[in-house]
């Protein structure tokens, strides 16, 4: 990770459900710029790590300072105004509004409605869809609307958990193209079940099992390590 001030600075976080703990003692850090990927088998806590970054759980100790400021008890619309963006893995979006209404429901206000025809070049698709409704897009399309409706909002970190699942191959590839164009000018955290195409986009790779960060460096570093595989094999 670089010498030089992170956007995101996760530092001891416990999280879980109720009295289920899932996240245990976690440190993390993310650049202004550049992608980063977290890594794990099925159940090591990723999306728990997301929600909990993007406020949708509250952790139950640790600190998580987002641009400079304790967002730990922040709500996820206060973080959201702040330019933190989220796509969950279920998609993000309303499947009985059209492409266009979902993309200006991602406006946080009048000016981000300029960010729709930025958003429809990154994602030509789109531009040929804005009068469908939602629920009638392809699986690629329907990711490629919850990130872009994210976008939007001119987020400076970008989390996103399995942007590609359920995604045709045939597209992932542009996903992921995409996906490597915003790290040169915002912050991303990628979960991703393709761990090539992970390790390709992303500069820095933390390795999660059981709720900890139990490997972390540059990704090629990552890639070459021979602990890996046990990381994530189911």
């Amino acid at each position: 990770m670089s010498d030089g001030p992170s956007l995101l600075d996760v530092q001891h976080l416990n999280a879980g459900y109720g009295h289920s703990q899932i996240l245990f003692d976690l440190s993390m850090l993310a650049p202004p710029r550049g992608a980063v990927a977290v890594l794990g088998r099925n159940g090591a806590g990723k999306s728990t790590l997301l929600k909990t970054i993007a406020g949708e759980i509250k952790p139950t100790s640790g600190i998580i300072r987002f641009d400079r400021r304790d967002t730990a008890d922040e709500p996820t619309e206060r973080r959201v105004w702040r330019g933190l963006g989220y796509v969950p893995q279920e998609n993000g979006i309303f499947g009985r509004m059209t492409v266009r209404e979902n993309l200006l429901l991602g406006a946080i206000n009048q000016n981000d409605k300029s960010e729709i025809d930025r958003v429809l070049a990154s994602f030509p698709k789109l531009a040929q869809r804005l009068g469908q409704t939602a629920s009638t897009l392809s699986g690629g399309e329907r990711k490629m609307l919850a990130i872009g409706r994210a976008l939007v909002g001119r987020p400076k970190l970008l989390l996103l958990d399995e942007p590609t699942e359920g995604v045709w191959v045939g597209v992932i590839d542009e996903i992921a193209e995409q996906l490597a164009a915003l790290a040169n000018s915002i912050s991303l955290i990628l979960i991703e079940q393709h761990i090539e195409l992970a390790l390709s986009v992303a500069q820095y790779a933390y390795v999660m099992d059981r709720g900890s960060i139990v490997l972390e460096g540059p990704s090629a570093r990552v890639r070459a390590d021979a602990n890996l595989l046990r990381y994530l094999s189911p």
